[in-house]
């Protein structure tokens, strides 16, 4: 990781369009758990949330068995519109930035169709209490005037990635509870999607019994404070992917971060940067939910950013060959209790192995893409 005195880690994602499907439905995937591994750059902070990189991917190495899929409870739909609202591009990230300098690149064509004309998260991985709130608010009014929906990652939870290559966030939670303020102070009023702390919840045994109680207090206020800064805000809580926690076990962690209450959660996310299925994330998310409990309306976002074709069979995790993009992202699935698939990792940035770990690489991004 490079580290950058004064720094701030922005991990911005791209937006909009329509791509064929490439998730071909199969869930064989090795079980796994994950190991401390993904890495985030540091750079300048920007006055504006600027181009930069999402952590890597998150997988493992120990076999557990699969679970079998079970069917979700029906739910009242969250919108009465007949067509879902669109998720909003930011105008800065790395893949646009290597697009426009590389005009005459013969694979600037299908990265800039298939990849930086898609919408994906903009991630706030820094601890930077004076400029959060303008720096949210930015990409937020940006996708209000466009009337979409933008998809916005915080990430500084104490203690982030226990320490591994993607360590960092605030100091203790009391200045953590601040910056959860001033990042909810700049969601505004119109609809949102976030993903709160990936790995908080799916990672925790890594704390001891206090560190834990202390996180999951934390993450269920941080619920509280964005759905009361905005009551369209729709809040989302880690449950790592198919192969790592038991779905029981699982929502059991949900349920005492707040996941299941409707005044801090309106479900939870999985497969953030990492390759398995949808079809084996459908499943096990309805198992996490089922077992989770709470409103009946209570949903699951899947990243499908690099799944197209699974995880590998030896659980390589660090930009393994043979991955492609997975399904568009999309607020409308037809699954019943999957809100959404979203890109939260942009297709391209390395995990560490094709380039610099959290740095885009073009000919990651073209293997991903064609």
């Amino acid at each position: 990781m490079l580290v950058v005195a004064a720094s701030v880690v922005v991990a911005v994602g791209t937006v909009t369009g329509m791509i064929k499907a490439l998730d071909d439905g199969s869930g064989a995937d090795s079980a796994r758990r994950p190991d401390a591994t993904g890495a985030t750059l540091l750079v300048p902070l920007p006055e504006v949330p600027s181009a930069s990189n999402s952590p890597s991917a998150k997988a493992s190495s120990s076999a557990r068995p699969k679970k079998t899929a079970t069917t979700g409870t029906a739910r009242k739909p969250r919108r009465t519109a007949t067509a879902a609202p669109r998720l909003y591009r930011h105008p800065e990230s790395q893949v646009l930035d290597w697009v426009r300098d590389h005009p005459d690149d013969p694979r600037t064509e299908v990265i800039a169709d298939r990849i930086a004309d898609q919408p994906a998260a903009v991630w706030f991985a820094d601890f930077t209490p004076s400029t959060i709130t303008s720096r949210v608010r930015a990409v937020t009014s940006g996708a209000a005037a466009q009337g979409r929906v933008p998809v916005v990652v915080p990430y500084a939870i104490p203690d982030r990635d226990c320490g591994g290559a993607s360590e960092g966030g605030a100091s203790d939670f009391a200045v953590y509870d601040g910056w959860i303020d001033n990042f909810a102070a700049g969601l505004g009023s119109r609809e949102v999607v976030v993903i709160l702390e990936p790995d908080s919840i799916a990672q925790a045994d890594c704390l001891d019994d206090t560190q834990r109680a202390e996180r999951f207090e934390a993450l269920a206020r941080a619920g509280r404070v964005m759905k009361a800064a905005d009551p369209q805000a729709r809040v989302y809580y880690d449950a790592g992917h198919s192969d790592w926690n038991p779905a029981g076990q699982q929502a059991a962690l949900l349920k005492q971060a707040g996941a299941a209450s409707a005044e801090s959660s309106d479900g939870i996310f999985s497969n953030v940067s990492n390759f398995h299925t949808t079809s084996a994330e459908i499943a096990y998310d309805r198992q996490v939910l089922d077992a989770l409990g709470g409103p009946a309306d209570l949903g699951a976002v899947i990243d499908t950013s690099r799944n197209g074709n699974g995880a590998p069979a030896d659980g390589q995790w660090c930009d393994p060959a043979g991955r492609k993009i997975g399904r568009a992202p999309t607020l409308n699935t037809g699954e019943d209790r999957i809100d959404g698939y979203l890109w939260v990792k942009l297709p391209g940035e390395s995990d560490g192995c094709k380039g610099a770990a959290g740095t885009f690489t073009a000919s990651y991004a073209y293997d991903l893409a064609r």
